[in-house]
This record gives C-alpha cells, structure tokens and sequence, in this order.
C-alpha cells in the first residue's frame, strides 16, 4: 500500500508541476506559485477533521517543510517560466533525491546501502548531463535551487511523528503560502478568476501529492517514498515532448537515462 500512495504521489506532483509549468508561460510565477499554495491550503485543510495529536515539534516539522515548499515552488516556475519543462522539473526532481541522503549521512547517522551510492553515482553526472542544455542556464539554476526546497520539503516532513497524523502537512501548507506571499504584494499582479482557479487547482494537486506522500512515508521506509514520489518528472517531461513538441539533446537525453536509473538503485536505503 505504500508504494502504491507513493506512486500516486508521484502522479500528483506531475500533473502539478506541468499545470503551474504551462501557467508560468502566461502569468507571474510568483502568482502561480502563490495561488498554487493557497489552494495547497484548502486541500490539506482536510487534517482539520483526521485523527491526529501533533505535538508542538511536529507543527515546527511541518512548517518548516512548507518553507521548503515555498521556495521550491518560487523557483520551479520561475524556471519553468523561461526554460523547456522537459530539463526544469528532472533538475529539480534528482537533486531532491541526492540530497535527503546526503543529509541522511551526515546528519541522521544513515547508512545507505551499496546500491544506493551506486545510485548517487549515477544520478550526480546525470544531474550534470541533463543541465548540460546549452541556453537555459538561468532555467537550470532555478531547477537547482527548487531541488534543495523539494528536499526540505521532504526531509523535515518525514521527521513528524506518525502520530501527528496530517496536521504538519497543514502546517506546511500555512508557512508555504506564507513564503510566497511577499514576492506577490511586490508584483501585484493578480490573474483573471479562470487563471487563478487553475493555479488553485495545480496546487490542489501538489497538496493532495503530499498528503499521499505522508500517509506512504507512513507505511514505508521514508528513503523509498522519497524515490518513489520523486519520479514524478516522468509527467511533465513526456508531455513536454508530446504536447509541448520540445526536443532533448543527446545528452540531455543520456542525462534522463542515468536519472531513470539512478532513482531504482536509490531505492535501496
């Protein structure tokens, strides 16, 4: 049952990330990014009548895994704002994975298996490969810096007590709007109602991607719903190529391999 929540996490990122990716074109990604988390909000508002007895540290958990959110959401649009979806969202998305288990050495005293330095192994030039686009160097940086808050995002939600049930994913989705909301009073700039709707409803679906997130981290080993959710890139980079018709270089292309191969042998906490 884990996997299949993290999976369906996954899915939940993807969708999300190719929604605010398209609204990012023609709006502020400031707006997106905050519209995205208001409706992150009243989706996870849904804690508000779950069973759950979070302590005062889980709610810190939780908000500061929203600060994460906040700041990865900010520079993912703005990345996907000026650069092909298909590059943005894997930079983002690999570099979430690396470094939950880099800190997981260093910090948490984790021993990750062989496999998974095998995986770190493989995903660090694929990272390099896939930023390697020759053009859209500010759009790979972007991709860079949202990395480090989708892995805040992911390491201090997973630090929350089971039993806090989902209320630090409310909390985080609070302080994650509340990031945000000093780029968009600088900017100003608010969409029409159909705009913000979609924005709210892209952020409907990264806050229901996080709830299943939490309830998988639940059932398994948090090193594993991490990979799991985390292949959500798969979403936005084929529809970028299908719909979007935007083209790979060979290695850019060789780059996602080593990615799609990286994040099964990370798997192996």
């Amino acid at each position: 049952m884990g996997t299949l929540l993290a999976l369906a996490s996954a899915v939940g990122y993807g969708v999300a990330d190719f929604a605010g990716g398209l609204l990012s074109r023609r709006i502020p990604f400031a707006t997106v990014a905050f519209l995205g988390q208001l409706g992150g909000v009243l989706l996870a508002a849904i804690a508000l009548v779950t069973p759950g007895s979070p302590s005062t540290v889980d709610i810190l958990w939780g908000g500061l895994s929203g600060v994460g959110t906040g700041v990865g959401m900010l520079f993912l649009f703005r990345g996907l704002s000026r650069g092909a979806m298909s590059v943005v969202v894997p930079t983002s998305a690999v570099g979430g994975m690396v470094l939950p288990v880099l800190v997981g050495v260093a910090l948490l005293g984790e021993r990750p298996s062989l496999l998974s330095w095998l995986g770190i192994a493989v995903a660090v030039p694929a990272l390099w490969l896939v930023s390697a686009s020759g053009g859209a160097d500010n759009a790979v940086s972007d991709g860079l810096i949202a990395s480090v808050g989708i892995a805040t995002q992911y390491l201090a939600l997973a630090q929350a007590s089971p039993d806090a049930g989902l209320w630090p994913v409310f909390a985080g989705r609070v302080t994650g709007l509340l990031t945000v909301a000093p780029l968009l009073i600088a900017t100003r700039q608010i969409p029409r109602p159909r705009s913000a709707l979609a924005c709210c409803a892209a952020g409907a679906a990264a806050g229901l991607a996080l709830v299943l997130f939490r309830l998988a981290a639940e059932r398994e080993l948090v090193a594993i719903a991490v990979v799991l959710s985390s292949l959500y890139p798969v979403i936005p980079v084929l529809l970028g190529i299908t719909a979007l018709r935007e083209r790979l270089s060979r290695r850019q292309a060789l780059g996602l391999l080593g990615a799609a191969i990286a994040i099964p042998l990370l798997a192996h906490p």
